[in-house]
């Protein structure tokens, strides 16, 4: 589901301010929590060394009641460690969103406000990469296709991908969220709906689905993937991969804590920080090719980074000096 943040209460846990995290296994969410640390710039690519690979374990967290966690593994074993603790943790998430009106600010966990940057941002990050990944000719002759996962009412869907894509599919488990997006992007309702539309509506968790093998230049994945265990996150990128075109990438947008991880105890989601999210990219086999910083939003949520997600080892660009400037003499001082 596209959502934004649960609720707009704060809980003061030691130094650190959170809210409801953001997801679902396919929710956008974004929430109240630590001032950030990042910085809105455009990082670019980054591989990982099979001898470097960044270890989970060890990252230690809070939850939304302060109660502090050594270790991944101790939250992940008590929340979700048995099949029968796993189920009631995607159940208790889902009935969560179920609860939440089918509305831009129902889905922005109140924060509507935040619609119009998050999509210039997210429009900014995804127009660079078009650029780069895809040459223009080829552009114009194959048809783009993407897929929305937690799409929630189709908000991202009505106001970017349908627009860069001739075809986006969605993937939603919260029904009412997924009937409000059909009805939105009905084709009577959209500029050009015979080149770009909506096609697919998949009311299906993100844990449980596997995409058509080949269909999609772009898996857009926004404020959902926090609803997902560590190992559903890279049981899904792993199926996910074969549903990518030659060429085509991940772009994950997401919540970010300052450092290790805060569970929301209410929808049963996790903000991880940026290392998590690195270390589990790893896990996953995906190289990042870029990496940007949402700007724009209010102070006291969290902040929110852009990642592009590629199978392919990004090419390393070498600079060299021209040679007029090698040969230059110096000037000793």
């Amino acid at each position: 589901m596209k959502h934004m943040g649960s609720l707009g209460f704060t809980i003061i846990i030691t130094t650190m301010q959170c809210t409801s995290a953001p997801f679902l296994s396919l929710s956008r969410t974004l929430t109240p929590a630590a001032p950030s640390t990042l910085h809105s710039h455009s990082h670019s690519s980054f591989s990982f060394p099979p001898s470097r690979k960044i270890s989970c374990m060890d990252i230690a967290g809070v939850d939304s009641d302060g109660r502090e966690f050594s270790s991944t593994d101790e939250m992940w074993n008590e929340h979700a460690g048995d099949p029968n603790k796993k189920s009631q943790w995607y159940r208790h998430g889902v009935t969560y969103w179920e609860g939440v009106d089918a509305s831009v600010d129902g889905v922005l966990g109140g924060f509507a406000n935040v619609n119009e940057p998050d999509i210039t941002c997210s429009e900014a990050f995804l127009k660079v990469l078009l650029s780069e990944r895809f040459e223009a000719d080829n552009r114009q002759q194959q048809p783009l296709v993407a897929l929305d996962c937690g799409s929630g009412i189709g908000r991202v869907t009505k106001n970017l991908l349908i627009r860069y894509f001739n075809e986006v599919d969605l993937l939603e488990p919260v029904s009412h969220f997924l009937e409000a997006a059909r009805e939105t992007l009905a084709p009577g309702y959209q500029i050009n709906s015979d080149i770009h539309k909506a096609v697919n509506f998949y009311c299906v968790p993100l844990q449980d689905f596997t995409p058509e093998t080949g269909r999609y230049d772009v898996i857009w994945v926004q404020w959902c993937i926090g609803h997902l265990t560590d190992d559903d996150f890279v049981s899904f990128f792993n199926r996910a991969k074969a549903g990518l075109k030659p060429g085509g990438f991940f772009v994950l947008k997401e919540n970010a804590a300052r450092s290790g991880f805060v569970l929301d105890n209410e929808d049963r989601s996790v903000t991880r920080s940026d290392s998590y999210f690195k270390a589990l990219f790893s896990r996953c086999g995906l190289h990042l090719y870029k990496s940007k910083d949402q700007k724009g939003f209010p102070e006291g949520l969290f902040a929110v980074k852009m990642y592009a997600l590629t199978t392919d080892v990004p090419k390393k660009v070498h600079r060299t000096r021209s040679k007029s400037k090698a040969n230059k003499p110096r000037i000793i001082k």
